[in-house]
């Protein structure tokens, strides 16, 4: 069973490809992130016992906060459900393609 939290993705033009998994330690810690692509994403998460939540930069406090729960949506794509509005595939993070 592990935890993860999700700070952000990268993309192309025909969309997701990677997100930036960070596994919660049982301190309470989280690891660095690791740049995952959609099939393993999909995979871990698919996993019994696992599960992950968004984990967002709050700009103004320049800290980061926990998001919402993350979802396998028919085998094959994560979703959220931020502030009440149905998201597909994590778009709303930061794009990290820049790095």
């Amino acid at each position: 069973m592990a935890k993860y939290k999700i700070s952000g993705i990268w993309k192309t033009s025909s969309g997701i490809t990677h997100y930036a998994f960070h596994t919660v330690n049982p301190d309470g810690g989280v690891t660095r992130g690791v740049k995952t692509t959609k099939a393993e994403a999909v995979r871990l998460l698919s996993q019994p016992g696992n599960s992950a939540i968004t984990w967002l930069w709050d700009y103004k406090a320049a800290f980061w906060r926990d998001g919402e729960k993350v979802e396998v949506i028919a085998g094959s794509y994560l979703r959220s459900n931020p502030d009440g509005t149905v998201r597909d595939n994590l778009a709303h993070l930061i794009n990290y393609e820049w790095l």
